[in-house]
């Protein structure tokens, strides 16, 4: 109940009208209050990119491994959400639900270090184009630096148990639940470990889960490349 709380309450700071270009405001208020509470963790970076000449700015959280191991062990997690919203909308499944888990798993990972090393970063700029993932995924593909997983929370908030809520893209249907009261968990074929793994603990804790590994970076499937994972590859956490 403790946590269910902590959601709530990111997210009746974070559910706002917070287009960088329609909703300045609301925009910068919602920076402001992901900037402080990754702050409470450690150092946050302010990733600035330019967009039609106006700078935006990810905040990144690096968040050290339990023991420091060999080269693989070193690669780090990135887990992302982002934090703009569609003009107009308050945004509040897409995308507060993703920056509230985002915000606690900071601090789960900072009380509780994992592995690898792990990095927290909110997006920018992703209703209009995944410029602040790609702006992030650039770099360190012009620094040659391998990552070990990009982990995308999207939209975590719907639920609704009523038989056939749920739509898929063609085929689908026959495989997946026609409710939508499930986290979904959708990588490429290199991640489907991660998947069998996540999917189990989800599971574990009651959630229902479902997992769909799609070759090709999603691109035989269109409908799986919406978020923030595109520019990394294909990994996407997404309650449906």
């Amino acid at each position: 109940m403790e946590l269910k709380k902590r959601l709530h309450d990111h997210l009746i700071q974070i559910v706002r009208d917070r287009n960088p270009y329609f909703a300045s405001e609301g925009h910068f208020y919602a920076q402001q209050y992901i900037r402080e509470n990754l702050a409470q963790w450690g150092t946050v970076e302010i990733d600035d990119f330019v967009v039609r000449g106006q700078t935006h700015h990810n905040f990144i959280l690096n968040l050290p491994p339990l023991n420091q191991g060999g080269k693989q062990e070193n690669l780090p997690i990135i887990i992302g959400a982002h934090y703009d919203s569609v003009p107009g909308t308050p945004g509040a499944d897409d995308n507060a639900t993703g920056v509230a888990v985002l915000l606690e798993l900071a601090a789960e990972f900072a009380s509780k270090p994992v592995k690898y090393p792990v990095q927290l970063v909110a997006y920018d700029l992703e209703e209009t184009g995944y410029f602040g993932s790609t702006h992030h995924a650039a770099k360190y593909k012009q620094q040659q630096q391998s990552i070990r997983l990009m982990i995308s929370l999207e939209m975590l908030g719907y639920c609704d148990r009523t038989p056939n809520s749920q739509r898929y893209p063609a085929g689908l249907q026959y495989f997946y639940p026609n409710c939508g009261n499930f986290i979904a968990l959708i990588g490429n074929l290199r991640t489907i470990p991660d998947m069998i793994n996540l999917s189990r603990n989800i599971r574990k804790s009651g959630q229902p889960c479902e997992w769909l590994p799609v070759p090709q970076r999603g691109l035989i499937v269109p409908d799986t490349r919406r978020s923030d994972h595109v520019p990394f590859g294909i990994t996407v956490i997404q309650r449906l």
